[in-house]
């Protein structure tokens, strides 16, 4: 029985439905003024097909049913914490799922921006806090005592008398009980927020019974796919001999769709073998773009700036600022296109037919999904049914639903439901990219040495037409620089281009951290006073950078050929300063020690806050060190991990991170750790060598 069935058939637990705040946003904007707010729990209708719910068994467990993907960021985790502590439960009691795709319910569900805490925490408690009260109410009713004289601890309500009954035994007195409209949330110290839980995901992916895209299958007639695309962007089939790939043993079929040819076959090695066999038997019409090379992307980005617009949070005078410095400095950086390369590769297993669409997939954005499946196969949104798996990563790259369009397409073609596997080559080649950027960047310092005038004007492709991310890290430099101005334009190229872990930060944070040394450079400051210095209105920032600094010994001797840098950066309402030790080892950087400091506001598990900042080091580096996707001839240059590298064992630096604690609100984490680590790395080669790096991938010689 699937869950959405259990949920009405109810089976004499206690279940509740709540929304997230996106479905609070819609009902806010479509409810009578006063009906609807953010204290509310809405109650479930009669009949209605409620998918996010907290479920009370008779056995006494409890099932939290999770709208945000599990990706690794230990979202599954800290909202059991969260529920753990505003119900009353032992730890081992909670029981978390994936919620499937409804709109109605949760509104948008994406998971992205580093904001599964910040979007699900309050929802959880407020679906506990009720969950809570009903189960007081109903034990309170029983024994015939005032509520104000039970509690709910562990697990069981006790009350007066040595009373005590467990959730289980009170579940379903419980579900006739009032929902409450706002229930009052639990104060004093919490039992479970606040400390290193083990992680509720580790035990099935050490075992290996948990289910990625990947791991999909299904009991009968399931087929396996893989697509021969086209090689350059906008490239389309012109004629197709299948006659080879249809003799490899296991391929039933070969099918064009929208994206190239796709073999079918009885397994994933067979649909890859037929697709070899059709490699050189597919004419393709090149497209508008057949001779696209890496040299017209970067004239595209020169000649975009002579249309740059100004951004918002321009101040003073930079024409001005730069005639009255002492001393003043120009510099352009290149920041390239980047891959996703998550480490499960990309999956769909997608079954049609004339009653609806079940789609199986490790996405980030479900709700997304819903409406590429509605495209495409012409249902009605009602009828498609996602069912989430774990992600084995997703940086951004799984919320987009062209992988799930190729599975939908292919099925329809097919009878039975088929998985579409992407190799990493198809990855890397035909997928969606971080943006590239061109920056201009013109500053000066005063007597002190301290920057007194900035002036950055970048072009950057937007990504879906929107110019939020190519100026976020930049419109918003912390810095108390009296004669400031951003200018930024949009690029037209044919490459498509995506979310990216950290989004315009990544680059952003490595241009303005890297200038900011230049200039500290300039004018003979060290960098991490000068920041200081400059940073009076923004305590959380000189926070963070003094605990970097003072933890990674800022200031005292390295053995000879090493040097530190040092950055600091905002992103995602969490801020993150790191100082890294590099040395030089034929030609090539490297990064010994990682000194990590964030204040992310509230933290519900302080062991996935130091995962999340490793994993986003990690990330970083290996951009910085590897990655770039160039262009010849209308193609992608790169094609797997021997040529868009990862960081190997042998390069992981030390890595050890501090939390600042702050009385901010929760802040995010996926995603903060990434930005500093290119210009702390950058700005410990400027150190050693004398030399700015302005251009990545890092190349010494």
């Amino acid at each position: 029985m699937d869950r959405r069935t259990f949920l009405r058939a109810g089976g004499g637990a206690l279940v509740l439905g709540f929304t997230l705040p996106g479905c609070l946003r819609r009902e806010m904007a479509t409810a009578p003024a006063g009906t609807v707010s953010q204290a509310n729990v809405p109650v479930p209708g009669a009949g209605q097909d409620v998918s996010a719910w907290v479920r009370i068994g008779a056995d006494g467990a409890v099932q939290l049913s999770v709208p945000e993907a599990e990706m690794g960021q230990g979202v599954h985790t800290a909202l059991a914490q969260i529920l753990a502590d505003e119900l009353g439960l032992e730890w081992d009691a909670v029981q978390v799922f994936h919620a499937p795709a409804d709109e109605a319910t949760f509104g948008r569900q994406s998971t992205g921006g580093s904001t599964s805490i910040r979007h699900g925490e309050k929802p959880t408690r407020l679906a506990a806090a009720a969950a809570r009260e009903m189960l007081v109410g109903a034990a309170a009713a029983e024994w015939g005592v005032d509520v104000a004289q039970c509690e709910a601890v562990a697990g069981r309500v006790t009350g007066p008398e040595g009373r005590s009954a467990s959730f289980g035994q009170l579940a379903e007195g419980a579900s006739r009980q009032p929902m409450p409209t706002s229930p009052a949330l639990r104060a004093g110290p919490a039992r479970y927020v606040g400390r290193p839980m083990p992680r509720l995901d580790v035990p099935s992916k050490v075992d290996g019974t948990a289910v990625f895209g990947l791991d999909v299958r299904l009991p009968e007639g399931m087929r396996f796919a893989s697509i021969e695309r086209s090689p350059t962007f906008g490239g389309t089939v012109a004629e197709v001999d299948d006659t080879a790939a249809r003799a490899v043993r296991g391929v039933v079929d070969v099918v064009t769709v929208d994206s190239g040819v796709a073999v079918v076959a009885e397994h994933t090695w067979a649909a890859l073998k037929g697709r070899e066999a059709l490699r050189d038997r597919i004419r393709w019409s090149e497209g508008p773009h057949p001779s696209l090379s890496s040299e017209q992307v970067r004239q595209a980005c020169v000649e975009a700036l002579a249309g740059a617009k100004k951004a918002e949070g321009a101040r003073g005078d930079v024409a001005r600022g730069i005639e009255g410095a002492t001393k003043t400095l120009a510099a352009t950086y290149d920041a390239p296109y980047l891959a996703h390369t998550a480490m499960e590769p990309l999956s769909c297993t997608a079954r049609v037919t004339e009653g609806g669409c079940d789609l199986w997939v490790a996405t980030q954005s479900p709700t997304a999904c819903v409406k590429a499946a509605a495209k495409v196969t012409g249902l009605p949104e009602s009828s498609i049914r996602v069912h989430s798996t774990m992600l084995g990563g997703g940086f951004g790259r799984r919320s987009h639903t062209d992988y799930v369009e190729d599975a939908l397409h292919v099925a329809k073609a097919v009878d039975g439901p088929v998985q579409v596997v992407w190799s990493r080559t198809d990855d890397v080649r035909a997928g969606w990219y971080r943006p590239v950027a061109h920056n201009v960047l013109q500053g000066g310092v005063d007597e002190r040495g301290l920057p007194v005038v900035w002036s950055h004007r970048l072009a950057s492709p937007f990504i879906r037409g929107y110019d939020g991310p190519t100026t976020e890290g930049a419109a918003n430099l912390p810095y108390a620089v009296p004669d400031f101005e951003v200018r930024y334009a949009d690029v037209s190229l044919p490459v498509p281009v995506w979310w990216w872990r950290s989004v315009g930060s990544s680059q952003n944070a490595w241009v303005t951290e890297c200038f900011f040394d230049e200039l500290c450079r300039l004018g003979g400051s060290d960098p991490v006073e000068a920041r200081v210095a400059l940073l009076a209105a923004h305590p959380r920032h000189v926070a963070v950078l003094k605990t970097a600094a003072e933890r990674a010994g800022w200031g005292t001797p390295l053995p000879e050929g090493r040097a530190r840098g040092v950055a600091v950066h905002h992103s995602f309402d969490s801020v993150v300063a790191q100082v890294v030790e590099v040395s030089i080892d034929e030609g090539q950087v490297r990064v010994h020690r990682v000194v990590c400091a964030v204040d992310c506001g509230q933290v519900i598990n302080p062991d996935t806050v130091v995962a999340q900042m490793e994993s986003g080091i990690v990330y970083g580096l290996s951009a910085a060190l590897h990655g770039e996707i160039t262009f010849a001839d209308g193609r992608v240059q790169q094609s797997n991990f021997h040529d868009y590298a990862a960081l190997r064992m042998s390069q992981m630096p030390s890595i050890e991170t501090h939390l600042v604690p702050s009385g901010d609100a929760h802040g995010g984490i996926g995603e903060p750790g990434t930005p500093p680590i290119a210009p702390a790395v950058c700005n410990a080669v400027l150190a050693l060598t004398g030399t700015p790096v302005r251009s990545l991938p890092i190349r010494l010689a």
